[in-house]
């Protein structure tokens, strides 16, 4: 359903159908345009449509013939199809399709994915079912190859697959990849790592672009890290984040996500206080929950904030269409409402407030008063893409001790602090030990941690503790844990941290609540343990379901998911766990053991 003519084969069309030789297949008559070349708004504009692309911007009369349809806008605005410059839909928990099926309505035509979550799973597999999953959309997915799978090395995790030079050149050749995304791994930019310098080689030399992912490096680093090619960067979490990027050329992505990963308040100060050019700012997503999705929308939500925030609503659109487009090199095609353009547009009643009334993708009016007009074909996914949950043998309570040097009494051990931020503390606690076995604490709110290898059938498992969730009974487990989503586990009781990550096992994957041995919630994640084959309504129903269990096992966070499924990505610092252990994420080592010196 998506439509992909190339201009350079309808050059003759598009020009009969501007010159009324040829009558137009689409018509929207009567809009105040909203011109994303200029920072003007054009009243009384027409729109001439021939296939899936635009023919006359103007006025139109003389391309109407007796097919064409008319669609009188009367007076409202219409704006270029927004386009999430960095998402990862398969964080998501919902399919390609499902994903489109609930952001086109909200004026989104166009994403740039990365999908590395189930690169981590899949590797090159995984991303090119992705891929081909998305030709069946009137979504425009446009994919950035996946850097940094795994998001380390070895030694401190294990993932399902891995990426390197050669995947990244294959997939760089493929229809719709558009560049290298998010290459998070800077220190190995800074320290010329030959890996690392061979993928951003391999994809400037296919004359795509490299993404950024850098953690509020600034000055001579962050010189360092541009000059290796890359131009963008959504990691920005303060304000001098943006305004440095964009100063050394990069485009500087401000980011409106889930939970933790709302900078847009802070970053968008570039703009309204800084009074610098908006032509190199971006607004994307990175990731958007069911919840969001559902109750807030997508990049219509994520332009909005930026209005409220003191953005003028045109510049807003335009952070959200063209300065994408461009900084992707695909405007010739997408980001604004022009001749030659793919007729990818959104209605909106009104400007400020970003109402969507209707949509056109491709040519195609597919979605009207916040519903999709056009089918959506299910997808199916091959056996290799639901059984991915697999481990050595079934876990038992004996798997989550955590033994001490001594049998009774008290030491002090490594705890992962939790609070509101994505980052962690490294935590030093004095926890009881019962017959050689250190126990967690309620009074200290202290849980047990565990990531279980559920990839390569290497029984590893890493244990710890983690302070500050609330939680006072139970146990839940989950196969999304960024990045190598291996199979995590927290709780108080070794019986219900077991019979949790059993279940997932079972099922294919997904989130499980279990207390006093009984399951009490269960998200189903088939899909390489990440995504679900319901609809997003249904999933964000599952999850809120979940969060009320969680609260009445004393969880004090409104939304605790979004934490514990980074528990176990050691980029971030300062502790975190994998598979391999507890990971120091400020010097990059293991620590040998949950005993502290």
């Amino acid at each position: 359903m998506q439509t992909q003519s190339s201009l350079e084969n309808v050059t003759k069309l598009l020009v009969s159908t501007a010159l009324g030789r040829e009558k137009a297949d689409l018509v929207l008559k009567n809009a105040n345009l909203v011109d994303v070349y200029t920072g003007e708004l054009l009243e009384g504009t027409d729109v001439a449509i021939k296939g899936d692309r635009i023919a006359l911007v103007g006025k139109a009369d003389h391309t109407i013939g007796a097919g064409t349809t008319v669609l009188d806008v009367n007076g409202k605005y219409l704006a270029p199809g927004f386009l999430d410059g960095h998402v990862h839909i398969d964080d998501s928990m919902v399919t390609v399709t499902e994903f489109a099926r609930v952001v086109l309505p909200r004026g989104t035509t166009g994403v740039f994915m990365d999908p590395h979550e189930i690169a981590n799973v899949l590797g090159l597999k995984g991303v090119r079912l992705m891929l081909d999953e998305a030709k069946n959309v009137p979504l425009r997915v446009f994919t950035c190859v996946p850097s940094c799978v795994p998001s380390t090395s070895p030694e401190f995790e294990t993932a399902g697959a891995e990426i390197g030079p050669r995947e990244v050149e294959e997939a760089l050749g493929w229809d719709g990849v558009v560049g290298l995304a998010e290459m998070m791994n800077y220190p190995g930019v800074l320290s010329g790592d030959d890996k690392v310098h061979d993928e951003i080689q391999a994809t400037l030399r296919a004359g795509k672009v490299v993404e950024g992912h850098s953690d509020s490096i600034l000055d001579a680093e962050l010189s360092a890290y541009a000059a290796a090619g890359i131009t963008s960067d959504h990691e920005s979490i303060r304000k001098i984040d943006g305004l440095q990027r964009a100063r050394v050329g990069m485009y500087a992505m401000v980011r409106e996500g889930y939970a933790s990963i709302r900078n847009l308040a802070e970053v968008i100060k570039i703009v309204t206080e800084d009074r610098i050019d908006p032509r190199r700012v971006i607004l994307v997503t990175d990731d958007r929950h069911p919840r969001d999705l559902v109750t807030e929308g997508h990049m219509d939500h994520v332009v909005r904030r930026a209005i409220e925030e003191g953005v003028d609503p045109v510049t807003a659109i335009q952070m959200a269409t063209l300065n994408t487009a461009e900084h992707y090199r695909v405007d010739r095609d997408v980001g604004g409402i022009a001749p030659s353009k793919y007729a990818d547009m959104a209605v909106l009643d009104n400007l400020s407030k970003i109402s969507v009334s209707a949509v056109i993708a491709g040519g195609v009016l597919v979605a009207k008063d916040g519903k999709l007009t056009v089918d959506l074909r299910r997808p199916s996914y091959p056996e290799y893409a639901r059984r991915t949950v697999r481990v050595k043998r079934p876990l038992m309570a004996n798997d989550f001790v955590v033994r001490a040097s001594l049998e009774e009494g008290h030491v002090k051990a490594h705890v992962i602090g939790v609070g509101e931020k994505i980052t962690t503390r490294h935590l030093v606690e004095e926890l009881p030990v019962k017959r050689g076995s250190i126990q967690p604490s309620v009074e200290k709110d202290t849980a047990k941690i565990a990531v279980i290898e559920r990839h390569r059938l290497t029984g590893n498992i890493g244990l710890g503790f983690v302070k500050g969730f609330g939680f006072r009974e139970g146990a839940t487990a989950s196969t999304i844990a960024h990045d190598s989503h291996n199979l995590l586990v927290v709780g108080l009781n070794d019986q219900d941290m077991a019979l949790a990550a059993n279940k997932l096992v079972e099922v294919g994957g997904g989130i499980a609540v279990v207390n006093k041995e009984e399951i009490l919630g269960l998200v189903e994640l088939p899909i390489a343990g990440l995504m679900s084959t319901k609809s997003v309504e249904d999933v964000h129903e599952e999850v809120k379901k979940l969060e009320g269990i969680w609260a009445g096992l004393g969880c004090r966070m409104a939304t605790p998911f979004p934490m514990i499924v980074l528990l176990a990505l050691p980029v971030i610092p300062e502790l975190r766990i994998t598979d391999k252990g507890l990971i120091d994420a400020v010097h990059f080592k293991r620590l040998s053991s949950v005993e502290a010196s």
